[in-house]
């Protein structure tokens, strides 16, 4: 089974945010980065499936030059090889663009199966999944918490509803799927995996020209952080009445 894996690079998040001088982005030139945390789960589930039936794991990154951070730490854990879609403004392009550049550098491979995280930690659209599986033309399934692929005729993929309810869905292959994070438990890279992680192959990729970008960030701002106390004055009845009243009407949490 070849698995496609689909990785971000976010800023951490214990870094502290600092908007632009355009209001349209953070200012990440002095950011630490991590691997985005959903990505993280989707690559071990690949690496898991491919424990089980064989096959290859096959990184893809789109972004600047400075991902290939995260691009060394998934193949350390265990990747086989990785494909770098490189262009400066996928730090800060919208979903369509990146799974449109992803899609054209993926479709010459013919995975089996292609996973993403269900979103990333900065933007947190989870769009880019589903996008991407239009562009690649295969049937997909979001919110995944679980992934059987022993069966003859496909994947039996389970998915989390709201409610606490679940679903669980049988979808043929080629197919993507949007991983959530907490589906299995993390590894990390050893040693001996860093040391073999720089002789594996990153294929690196330049579009030539990226898609229009579907939307455009307005204006991103910290929200105010706003507190007050409020006296209710009166005896214990009147005092009581009013209080169930401001958390009715106002405060809108009865």
């Amino acid at each position: 089974m070849n698995i496609a894996v689909c990785v971000k690079q976010v800023v951490t998040r214990d870094w502290p945010l600092r908007v632009n001088e355009t209001a349209e982005w953070v200012r990440d030139n002095d950011a630490s980065f991590e691997m985005n945390e959903p990505d993280a789960y989707a690559l071990e589930e690949a690496l898991r499936l491919k424990e089980q039936h064989g096959g290859e794991v096959v990184v893809c990154v789109a972004g600047p030059p400075r991902v290939t951070q995260v691009i060394r730490e998934a193949l350390a854990r265990g990747a086989d090889r990785a494909i770098h879609v490189k262009h400066e403004q996928f730090a800060f392009a919208d979903a369509n663009v990146v799974a449109s550049s992803l899609a054209t550098a993926m479709l010459p491979e013919q995975f089996d199966l292609v996973l993403t995280g269900l979103q990333s930690n900065d933007q947190g659209f989870g769009q880019t999944g589903v996008i991407l599986a239009e562009r690649l033309g295969l049937p997909h399934a979001t919110i995944v918490m679980e992934v059987d692929a022993g069966g003859v005729n496909g994947l039996r993929v389970k998915r989390e509803l709201e409610g606490g309810w679940f679903q669980w869905v049988s979808m043929p292959t080629p197919a993507l799927l949007t991983i959530q994070s907490g589906i299995n438990q993390l590894r990390y890279a050893t040693l001996k995996g860093i040391m073999a992680a720089k002789r594996k192959e990153v294929r690196s990729v330049e579009p030539e020209e990226l898609q229009p970008a579907g939307q455009h960030i307005v204006r991103l701002y910290v929200p105010e952080k706003e507190k007050a106390t409020r006296f209710i004055e009166g005896g214990p009845e009147a005092a009581s009445h009013e209080l169930v009243r401001l958390l009715r009407e106002e405060a809108r949490v009865l």
